[in-house]
């Protein structure tokens, strides 16, 4: 039999935030039921106090991994740069642009590797539900001194009616009929596909499709020359994804199974769920 007792909370008002601490017959902390894709397991409940030393000395964990992701961003910072010779031209809503032309005035450029290739009928769920998250924050970028803008080798005339359709306000190109997406890892040639065989995320593996996704950096300096500065691929992208970094914070986390070939199989087209 178990026995209910309000446990009060330093400054409770008396009228909100009840803690309730259940324990059993002896003593014993109660166990709540945590339902997700692994089926129900038990979690430790505790009372109010118990809960706060144990987020206190989880926050040491957050500060030391903040601090250890500073240092990781200053190391990518400072790797060498790689120059762009290649002089690409893009098909973009206002006509032929070159990679120059796509910084619009800044000096950095962030391009997203959009997976939508030239036979494809829409874009890319995922990349769409990463894009979702990003689409608004060009504007911010822009007062960095960065652009942000997505490139893809699907025509434009299949670009703009998707992204019409998905509501996005983000600069969107086409790369078709150049070798910006394979020299950027971001798509397979045919005799590659052939072969099973392609570079992407540093590593030659087998093409999971004839494209991939990604996300390159690039710099431009006063004199106009181009240098490509960073690229990353595969869980790379993961702290870019907004929705999964808000999901990382509840109990559940992802409720995905990576033992599974198809974990995120349950992300749709934000317009393509049933609900």
């Amino acid at each position: 039999m178990r026995r209910i007792k309000a446990i009060r909370k330093p400054g409770y008002d008396g009228t909100t935030n009840t803690t309730l601490e259940r324990e059993n017959a002896n003593g014993e902390a109660n166990m709540g039921n945590l339902k997700t894709v692994f089926g129900v397991t038990p979690h430790k409940v505790v009372p109010y106090e118990e809960w706060m030393a144990a987020r206190r000395q989880f926050l040491k964990k957050e500060k030391e991994f903040t601090r250890l992701r500073d240092e990781l961003n200053e190391a990518r910072r400072a790797l060498p740069w790689e120059k762009v010779e290649k002089n690409d031209s893009f098909d973009g809503p206002e006509g032929r642009e070159t990679l120059a032309d796509l910084f619009d005035g800044k000096d950095q450029l962030i391009v997203w590797h959009f997976m939508f290739g030239p036979d494809w009928q829409q874009g890319c769920s995922h990349c769409s539900f990463w894009a979702d998250g990003w689409n608004g924050v060009t504007e911010h970028l822009k007062h960095r001194d960065t652009t942000m803008i997505a490139i893809s080798q699907a025509p434009l005339a299949k670009i703009e009616p998707f992204k019409r359709r998905m509501g996005w306000s983000f600069k969107w190109v086409s790369s078709a009929n150049t070798d910006f997406n394979f020299d950027y890892q971001a798509s397979a040639r045919p005799e590659e596909l052939k072969a099973k065989r392609v570079l992407y995320n540093y590593q030659e593996m087998a093409p999971f499709s004839d494209q991939m996704h990604g996300c390159s950096t690039f710099y431009k300096d006063e004199r106009g020359e181009i240098y490509h500065t960073y690229s990353t691929y595969a869980r790379g992208v993961d702290m870019l994804n907004v929705a999964y970094q808000f999901l990382d914070l509840t109990a559940k986390g992802r409720n995905e199974d990576w033992s599974q070939e198809h974990s995120s199989g349950w992300v749709r087209h934000r317009d393509r769920y049933d609900d």
